[in-house]
């Protein structure tokens, strides 16, 4: 996935109701595109959604 892809992924996630008191976006400007796609495996997973295409 690019960088773009992660990030709308990053923010639909953003809008679920576990994650709305948490900021999970404003930590991805820091992130690599290899930490990023694991930062948005790793919400994916604690939300319990599944990843809308597998890397």
């Amino acid at each position: 996935m690019n960088r773009g892809t992660l990030l709308a992924r990053l923010r639909e996630l953003q809008a679920l109701p576990m994650f709305q008191k948490r900021d999970i976006c404003s930590i991805s400007s820091f992130l690599s595109l290899d930490a990023l796609a694991e930062h948005v495996r790793v919400c994916e997973e604690a939300a319990g959604v599944a990843s809308a295409a597998q890397s």
